[in-house]
């Protein structure tokens, strides 16, 4: 199997990157300027291809980002503090993301000769991503068996869709990914932030994998406060 793998720089995605080399099967990474906070991400994106030694595109979407408004990763809106699991967090959401980079990315793998798209989407964000949750990857995979019918046999891989941060973490550090590679935070400042929803996801996940975690935090312990929190 070759295949693509949308990796975003941060540690689900460069974990999966690793996880698919070290079984023979990464093909390619794409990533996306869809007009986000930082680019700070993409940087680590590049990096990650570099290191597996395979192609790696970045896809200018600015122009679509700047027409899906409304949300706190495109917009002057401050990113909220806190736990995923929280209301706050949803204005983080930018509509149909993952459904139009998907799109993209299996339009390249097509084109490519690759026969599948991996995403790192996981359990994690299902509470505020409707376009991370498994009924969605299900019926997409679908739909693109549909348009690509007759010319190309492309499936859509998502080995963590039911799957924790923390299991992402086990896989991670089984095949050697380099976690302080990644970069999760959506403030993109000197270091990671420690309070933002994946910055406390993040901090979490290593937590409960039992896993060293090597990312230098601002605000290393509002983590303890926002998962309590966010369990209540």
């Amino acid at each position: 199997m070759k295949t693509l793998v949308i990796c975003s720089g941060g540690l689900d995605s460069v974990s999966l990157a690793h996880v698919l080399a070290a079984q023979g099967q990464l093909s390619r990474l794409v990533s996306f300027d869809y007009g986000q906070r930082h680019r700070k991400e993409l940087d680590y994106a590049a990096a990650c291809g570099q290191r597996l030694g395979v192609p790696h595109d970045i896809i200018d979407m600015r122009s679509v980002g700047a027409a899906l408004s409304g949300s706190a990763l495109t917009d002057d809106i401050d990113v909220p503090d806190g736990h995923y699991a929280e209301e706050t967090m949803k204005v983080t959401v930018v509509p149909n993301r993952n459904a139009i980079m998907l799109t993209i990315a299996y339009g390249i793998a097509a084109s490519k000769g690759d026969t599948a798209v991996a995403t790192a989407v996981h359990g994690g964000d299902h509470f505020i991503y409707p376009d991370c949750r498994p009924a969605f990857t299900k019926a997409f995979d679908q739909m693109q068996r549909q348009a690509l019918d007759g010319y190309a046999d492309v499936a859509l891989v998502t080995p963590f869709v039911d799957r924790s941060k923390g299991d992402i973490v086990l896989e991670g550090a089984r095949v050697n990914t380099p976690f302080a590679e990644t970069w999760s935070c959506y403030k993109g400042g000197a270091h990671h932030c420690g309070r933002c929803g994946t910055c406390v996801e993040r901090r979490e996940a290593f937590h409960l994998a039992g896993v060293t975690d090597p990312t230098i935090y601002d605000d290393p312990e509002f983590w303890l406060t926002a998962t309590k929190e966010g369990a209540a």
